[in-house]
């Protein structure tokens, strides 16, 4: 990774038909970006991270999120979803 600071997500993403995809573009030993594309109908499977909180910000469509393994919330671009440390998490893209 590069000491980049600002990052053009357009340039950043990488799409695929067939799964989810995690593209990273930022890391230092106390923090790090990735770009998640889930297309429609694509789930990011329902995980959690055991060192740090994970922070979504939601540039376009919609889907559900999971915040625990049981439960569905809406979500749609704009909004700003916060899981801690060692919480559940996951989505599905449920748009077009």
């Amino acid at each position: 990774m590069s000491n980049q600071r600002i990052f053009d997500m357009e340039l950043v993403k990488v799409e695929s038909l067939e799964k989810a995809v995690r593209t990273p573009f930022y890391q230092t030993d106390s923090t790090g970006g990735s770009v998640w594309v889930i297309k429609p109908g694509q789930t990011l499977p329902k995980h959690y991270h055991h060192n740090s909180d994970d922070i979504w910000v939601i540039l376009q469509g919609t889907g559900v999120f999971y915040p625990t393994p049981d439960t569905e919330v809406p979500f749609t671009k704009g909004q700003v979803i916060v899981s801690k440390k060692g919480e559940c998490h996951g989505a599905k893209n449920t748009g077009t």
